[in-house]
């Protein structure tokens, strides 16, 4: 397959299903029942959704302890707050909603669970911007509870970094480990479908050569679905931000790989175009015409002394791939994100069961390029 070969620089391909730490055996799928997609039944919105239903009957009597703003309009800190606070019928409420919607986060799972490409999975994160509250939280252990009473072998755990820095500090795990060596640091992209977050990632690599203590030293972020730019002028701010990522971090005497990764919606063609899932994003991202990674090695052809090297995966996978140094006691692993969809990828780890192989490999690796 075209996409589990790697170039004459040895980065691998966009999109690959090969990479250095693991295998990507599924992204970005779509499981379908009578009521159309499975992942809008598991969504931000589809939660509140199922909160408004739950007023619908209580606005009618003007008893509805959450107010007169609808579910959309009211913020993540404003559901956790009530949750906590002295009006019991606002925290009953959001309980309430919350038991619907880890009923349906279940379901959804399940079906995952029960496809080929998702068997034996052992643990599975869960990332998003649901996941960074206490309503989400407490939504994720009581679906991992519902798996767990329906014989599901599996752990349902939050995501460990904030879902803003996971998207970033997964980009690392997309490049090889011999990038790391002469260089402190790597430049990051996170696309959505409202913000692009660029940022350096900090590989800490010497502390820690698994990356398990890497952390986003400077992130920028942009809220494009404010400003409604054509897909040139994404690019164009894109391209700013990172050029000024670059010159905060040699100011401050970083060394910067020559490497970009970004993490994308949709999904990503070998080549670095966008098949299918990019429709929120401005203008049109899966023209044939277009080609991200191209426009920012024409835009930055080089970092430091070296050329620029762009590498592109799908955002669930690459938020997914934050975790790896903390999966290294499960084989089988997966991701969801719960954002404006319900982002989704399995992964194996690649790793022999002594461990010792994996060091003579790369050793002989090294020994190659040198």
């Amino acid at each position: 397959m075209a996409e589990d070969t790697t170039t004459t620089t040895g980065i691998a391909r966009h999109g690959a299903t090969r990479l250095p730490s693991v295998e990507v055996d599924s992204f970005n799928v779509e499981l379908k029942d009578d009521e159309g997609f499975l992942g809008d039944r598991a969504s931000k919105g589809a939660f509140r959704k199922i909160l408004d239903g739950l007023r619908k009957p209580l606005k009618k009597n003007g008893d509805d302890p959450l107010g007169k703003k609808s579910a959309g309009e009211i913020a993540k800190t404003e559901l956790d707050e009530a949750l906590v606070g002295n009006d019991v019928g606002a925290a009953a409420l959001v309980h309430g909603a919350i038991e619907e919607f880890a009923q349906e986060l279940a379901y959804v799972t399940g079906r995952f669970l029960k496809t080929k490409a998702w068997a034996d999975t052992e643990r599975i994160v869960v990332g998003g911007g649901f996941r960074q509250s206490r309503v989400g939280e407490l939504a994720i252990a009581r679906t991992d509870l519902i798996l767990k009473a329906e014989d599901f072998d599996v752990d349902l755990v939050p995501i460990r970094f904030h879902p803003d820095d996971a998207g970033l500090l997964g980009t690392l795990h997309l490049a090889p480990s011999w990038i790391f060596e002469g260089h402190d640091s790597i430049l990051a992209v996170d696309i959505g479908g409202t913000n692009i977050r660029c940022g350096v990632v900090d590989t800490r690599w010497k502390k820690a050569p698994d990356l398990s203590k890497a952390e986003v030293w400077k992130s920028e972020l942009w809220r494009h679905a404010d400003d409604e730019p054509t897909r040139e002028g994404a690019v164009k701010r894109l391209v700013k931000m990172l050029k000024e990522l670059i010159t905060a971090a040699e100011t401050d005497g970083l060394k910067l790989a020559p490497f970009i990764g970004i993490a994308c919606p949709g999904v990503i063609d070998a080549d670095g175009s966008i098949e299918k899932g990019a429709q929120n994003l401005p203008g049109n991202w899966e023209s044939s015409k277009f080609n991200l990674p191209a426009s920012l090695v024409e835009a930055i052809p080089q970092i430091g002394d070296h050329d620029t090297a762009v590498l592109m995966h799908n955002d669930g996978v690459v938020q997914g791939l934050s975790e790896v140094p903390f999966m290294q006691d499960v084989e089988r692993w997966g991701v969801l994100t719960i954002g404006t969809g319900l982002g989704n990828a399995r992964f194996t780890n690649r790793r022999k069961e002594s461990g010792k192989d994996n060091g003579k490999d790369e050793k002989k690796a090294k020994k190659g390029r040198d």
